[in-house]
């Protein structure tokens, strides 16, 4: 039943000027830009039935697409209750559109009438079918790499050298496509890239393409690949002078997703693309406070590629974000967790409104553990539990077996993996080999290592050259847990030697989990523990402990949705919290090492997406020193916060060099944390908490060069009266140079001497 002119009035009424504009802006191609929280998804789906109820737009003319099934289904369900014919428009996600068209004219794409489409696994069988000359690694590469070349809309006769160089692509990707169309099927990226080649090629189905959508809409514009692009334009026959209407919703600041094909030149250059285009800004933001905006575009107005807008909270001022200093990642974990615990303390709110965000996979290792042991619920989104994680499966299952030789299930988790030859029969004829009674007449098994030594000359050439290979390096490896050297050296030797690092690495390129930063930081956890197999025991009943306590505590919270929300910020978009908390603001961790460029410019995206997340308090964290590659890196603060430094008030010591830009409002700096936390709290100690130092106190390599200047006059007990003659810092450590009045020359690291060097002001 169509809607009365009176009840879509009342819809226009509870929309802001400019989303009104939005929705009733018609002729000329529109890009509607959306801020965070502006409310887009209402624009989109009240245009939708606007243009139905009183523009008399036939709805099985209308084409609204988006990049997730979740985010069609509420566009659709909510057009759909402003006015029921919007069922009847195509309001899909890319490839579901893909698809329909592809079963429509199936025979003009090549494809059988009833096509299936691959997946990811799929795709990397039928290449290892079509080039047997390829290794495991290299499927996964070149699969994952013809992918993209369909992403940039490339077939093998274009210029594929950017993608990759490793191996002839365009031969690969050749001889995967003679395959792929013997089978009559389709991969995922062919449900866009298709489309766009048969309309191209037949000028008749473009035609008719054209006649059937009058109106194309696009959300989150700015996530599209070139493919996509094309796509959106030989729709709209825009090439061809045709009338069709075209909207594109998006954000050009929270363009994030360039790992996946994503270019965010797509929504800049729109109104260039489509000539005439207008601009409207939605700026009105209903979600977060004036002050944590404030931060968002501190941060992000810094890009130089953007199409620039200034947002403004609807929900009033609120409290301005702090930015905290710690002196390690430990301190931060625990400084969240005082956090929260204490707002719980005081009744202010429930776990479920707090979220810590943080770049990579790995860094939420520190925090379950802490929660764990206080017993503070979580939930992780996005990606499994640490220790649920496979590569970290892999990686505990090796160092089980070499504390007890005799565990059936390590074994056979890691015995053919990275592969040996060595099949599930193989297995069982070395456990079967390797039982026996024990003394009580109780099935048993004997050292699997050695077992599969003995019986190896029956296997087949490549099973015996597997096991052979194997148990070498086993016997190698077993060797140095002899005490000298920490075990995170024996980790991180164990994984190198056994392969597991070349085997995830295949794996991490495609899927970007991070797993190479998930098995160093497994590495960095076995820091503290003695490189022997006493030291090895305990590491593994440290990780046993936190695996039953978290189970204890899963069961504990009887399925309560009120738990804290961990997650990597390209996780959170989309998403909100009342309480966001942003950790490991340091450089080479976020940004990452070496982004320069549009790569940077993303990353301070990806910044303001984690900041415009947060509702009513956001904290950020940066830490002096973490643990990195197994040793204590210090660390500078990430360039973001200079950037944005008067948007926030500041908790702990600030690092050496660290300026604070000049607010507009008067700062209170070096604020105490007990102010924030109270006396009861734990974060009130956080200037003394670092491992290694005589003093106690937290001090990086930066901070020590303020104190422990060249010309400085000093005494020592045993050396006399000296002056600092030159300083340097080497790796992370920051070192003096001493010129005593004896004629002697000594070198200090005052981080760990600073007791036996007395500062002399009058010499």
């Amino acid at each position: 039943m169509k809607k009365s002119a009176e009840n879509m009035a009342n819809y226009l009424d509870v929309l802001n000027e400019e989303q009104r504009a939005a929705v009733e802006h018609e002729g000329s191609p529109l890009l509607i830009l959306a801020g965070a929280g502006s409310g887009k998804t209402r624009v989109i789906t009240t245009k939708i039935a606007y243009l139905i109820a009183e523009r008399g737009v036939e709805p099985w003319s209308i084409l609204a697409v988006t990049f997730t099934k979740k985010a069609a289904n509420e566009m659709k369900e909510r057009a759909v209750a402003l006015d029921e014919r919007a069922a009847d428009a195509q309001i899909r996600t890319f490839h579901s559109f893909g698809s329909w068209f592809l079963r429509k004219y199936a025979e003009a794409a090549g494809l059988s009438p009833s096509f299936t489409v691959y997946d990811d696994d799929d795709m990397a069988t039928l290449l290892k079918k079509a080039v047997p000359s390829l290794s495991q690694k290299e499927v996964k590469t070149a699969a994952h790499q013809i992918s993209l070349a369909k992403d940039y809309c490339l077939t093998p006769d274009d210029d594929l050298s950017f993608i990759g160089s490793e191996f002839d692509l365009n031969e690969i990707y050749r001889e995967y496509q003679k395959r792929l169309s013997a089978t009559g099927n389709a991969d995922f990226g062919d449900l866009i890239m298709l489309p766009y080649l048969v309309m191209e090629k037949n000028p008749e189905i473009a035609s008719y393409i054209h006649n059937r959508f009058k109106v194309i809409m696009v959300d989150e514009y700015q996530d599209s690949n070139i493919a996509q692009y094309k796509l959106l334009q030989k729709l709209s026959g825009i090439e061809d002078g045709n009338n069709c209407y075209v909207c594109v919703v998006g954000d050009d600041d929270q363009s994030i997703y360039h790992f996946r094909g994503a270019e965010v030149e797509n929504i800049l250059s729109f109104p260039e693309k489509f000539p005439g285009t207008e601009i409207i800004r939605l700026e009105r933001n209903y979600r977060s406070t004036s002050k944590i905006l404030e931060a968002a575009e501190e941060v992000v107005k810094k890009n130089e590629k953007r199409l620039g807008k200034h947002l403004v909270a609807d929900k009033g001022e609120g409290s301005k974000p702090v930015l905290t200093f710690l002196p390690d990642a430990t301190s931060e974990a625990v400084f969240c967790s005082d956090l929260i615990q204490k707002a719980i303390l005081d009744g202010k709110g429930t776990y479920s409104d707090w979220a810590i965000l943080y770049r990579t996979n790995a860094q939420s290792l520190a925090f379950e553990k802490e929660f764990i042991h206080r017993k503070i619920p979580y939930v992780i989104v996005g990606s499994l539990k640490f220790y649920e994680r496979e590569e970290i499966k892999d990686a505990l299952s090796y160092l089980s077996l070499f504390a007890n030789p005799r565990d059936e299930i390590s074994f056979r988790r890691i015995i053919n993996k990275p592969t040996r030859g060595i099949g599930e029969k193989t297995q069982d004829k070395i456990l079967e080999e390797a039982s026996f009674l024990d003394n009580d007449g109780q099935p048993a098994l004997k050292n699997l290592i050695e077992t599969t030594k003995a019986c190896s000359a029956s296997f087949s050439k490549k099973a015996r050259e597997g096991a052979e290979a194997f148990v070498k390096v086993y016997e190698s490896l077993s060797s140095l847990l002899d005490g000298s050297a920490s075990l995170s050296k024996f980790v991180e030797r164990m994984i190198q030697d056994s392969a597991l690092d070349e085997y995830h690495r295949a794996g991490d390129e495609i899927e970007g989990t991070g797993r190479l930063q998930n098995l160093q930081e497994l590495i960095n956890s076995a820091v503290v523990y003695e490189g022997t197999m006493e030291g090895l025991l305990s590491f593994l009943d440290s990780i046993n402990l936190d695996r039953t306590l978290d189970l204890q505590n899963e069961s504990a919270q009887n399925d309560s949705d009120s738990a804290v929300t961990l997650i990597t910020l390209h996780n959170t978009k989309g998403l909100e919290y009342n309480k966001v908390i942003i950790t490991g603001l340091e450089e080479g961790v976020f940004p990452r090492q070496d982004k320069v460029g549009s790569d940077l410019e993303e990353e301070r995206r990806l910044f303001y997406v984690g900041i415009t997340r947060a509702r009513d308090e956001l904290y950020v964290t940066s830490t002096g020193k973490r643990l990195m590659y197994g040793s204590w890196q210090f660390m500078r603060p990430s360039p973001f916060l200079r950037e944005a430094s008067s948007a926030f008030t500041i908790l702990g010591k600030k690092p050496f060099g660290f300026e604070v830009k000049k607010a507009s409002s008067p700062l209170t700096f070096g604020k105490s944390a007990d102010s924030v936390f109270g006396k009861a709290s734990g974060a009130a100690a956080y200037g003394s908490s670092v491992r290694g130092s005589e003093s106690g106190a937290y001090s990086d390599p930066y901070s020590l060069a303020e104190k422990w200047k060249k010309g400085l006059k000093l005494y020592h007990d045993d050396y006399g009266y000296g002056v600092i003659t030159s300083s340097s810092i080497n790796g992370a450590e920051y070192v003096i140079e001493v010129a005593f009045e004896n004629g002697g020359k000594k070198k200090f690291l005052p981080a760990y001497q600073a007791k036996s060097l007395q500062i002399i002001k009058d010499m």
